[in-house]
């Protein structure tokens, strides 16, 4: 059974420096779908030169909620949501309680207005949201796309609270330059650039094309509408669509913090002994070519591989399902006995 809820946060910060402290926590009952869940508010805040903005959001996420003593998170990336893993979860919920949020301003959680939706922000909403759902100890994440970079960098920052990581077609570092990076992510250069604001916000071509183009079979109308739904407003409904690619780490262009997380949940990842890994690695893939070559040594990982361009969930549901129950069962439930 697939629960759906939301989560609020509240944090009011000061200062720069200050607001770890002052953060504060609104607990609100909310009814949404199939249950009433627990709702808490968060704020959000961006410096931009030195002008701190507060602003909050709903973090929409699926939640199974059995089997909690072991949780599996479920992170998506651009230009998707939670909707992603829809036809992965029933694999993996047998042994585990599975929970897949939709970052903020994307899918079912809300639009932040004046927001730019850098990498910052969405970890600080993601951050908040893990800290607010009583989660056990350890955590067995799932990553892809810019899921893998938001899930590597909390991985980084909360070493001991990661029990294993499953990651596919994602960014395990950052690129030296947009020549050595795979070609498959050529074609979203330009969008890092004055075009990028016609051709996503108001086109929608990240999501009418490039979603479209990195899915071999051909979705349903249906299936085409959820994906859709979030970006139907042209204009600033589609930011988080045009931010994603702008930042992308390339060591050689920026954007500086990225490029420097990057580089460090690399190094970690690399000398992680006591993290069990699982590299689902796509066939033909867009990121995997590439990323074959950069986790080949990584320790405790083992590979699975999987028929699919980059949204892969879309081609080879039940091979990935099947391929993470197997992982959790043989690497970390085994050694829990």
């Amino acid at each position: 059974m697939m629960l759906y809820g939301r989560s609020r946060y509240l944090l009011k910060e000061s200062s720069q420096t200050q607001h770890d402290s002052q953060m504060k926590k609104l607990l609100l009952l909310v009814g949404y779908c199939f249950i009433i869940a627990k709702c808490q508010s968060i704020s959000e805040l961006e410096s931009q030169s030195q002008i701190y903005v507060r602003q909050s959001g709903v973090i929409n996420y699926v939640d199974t909620v059995e089997n909690s003593d072991r949780v599996v998170l479920f992170l998506h990336g651009n230009p998707t949501s939670s909707y992603l893993w829809r036809n992965v979860i029933p694999h993996v919920s047998p042994i585990a309680r599975c929970i897949a949020p939709d970052l903020i301003g994307m899918g079912k959680s809300s639009k932040i207005e004046g927001s730019l939706y850098t990498f910052q922000v969405h970890y600080k909403f993601f951050s908040r949201w893990i800290d607010s759902m009583n989660l056990p100890k350890k955590i067995n994440l799932v990553v892809h796309d810019w899921g893998s970079g938001l899930g590597f960098h909390w991985a980084n920052l909360n070493r001991n609270r990661v029990a294993s990581i499953t990651y596919m077609e994602g960014f395990v570092g950052p690129f030296e330059s947009w020549e050595a990076a795979p070609p498959g992510l050529q074609i979203i250069r330009s969008y890092r650039s004055y075009d990028g604001e016609e051709s996503v916000l108001q086109n929608n071509s990240f999501v009418n094309t490039l979603l479209r183009e990195a899915i071999i079979r051909q979705l349903t109308d249906e299936e085409w509408e959820v994906y859709r739904e979030p970006y139907l407003e042209p204009g600033e409904s589609r930011r988080p669509t045009l931010t994603w690619p702008r930042e992308i780490p390339i060591a050689s262009e920026g954007p500086a913090d990225v490029v420097k997380f990057a580089t460090d949940w690399n190094g970690f990842l690399s000398r992680s002994y006591n993290i069990p890994k699982l590299f689902i690695d796509a066939v033909p893939g867009v990121l995997s070519p590439y990323m074959r070559k950069i986790v080949k040594d990584w320790p405790n990982q083992s590979t699975v591989r999987v028929r699919g361009l980059h949204f892969i969930q879309e081609d080879s549901p039940d091979n990935i399902g099947i391929a993470i129950r197997h992982f959790l069962r043989n690497n970390v439930i085994d050694s829990e006995i």
